[in-house]
């Protein structure tokens, strides 16, 4: 899962799309480089997470939150089209 993109699917932030950047048994850590930075990531229940699978796996670790939040502008603008 780390390095995918993922929806959260419950929570007041349902519908955000987010960066994984780490994995244990039941929760994930998800950053989208503005809000959720690298220094503070959010931790969610795998349950209420989709995984975006069609995307490319994205290299984390020297990612930027600057990279982070182009990688998911640069989706959204695909997933518009």
């Amino acid at each position: 899962m780390i390095g995918f993109l993922a929806y959260s699917l419950a929570g007041h932030d349902k519908d955000a799309l987010y960066l994984i950047i780490e994995e244990t048994k039941d929760f994930v850590y998800v950053v989208d480089g503005a809000v959720r930075t690298l220094d503070k990531p959010k931790k969610k229940n795998k349950k209420h997470v989709q995984i975006i699978k069609k995307n490319r796996r994205i290299d984390i670790s020297s990612v930027t939150n600057e990279e982070i939040k182009h990688i998911i502008k640069l989706y959204r603008d695909i997933k518009e089209v």
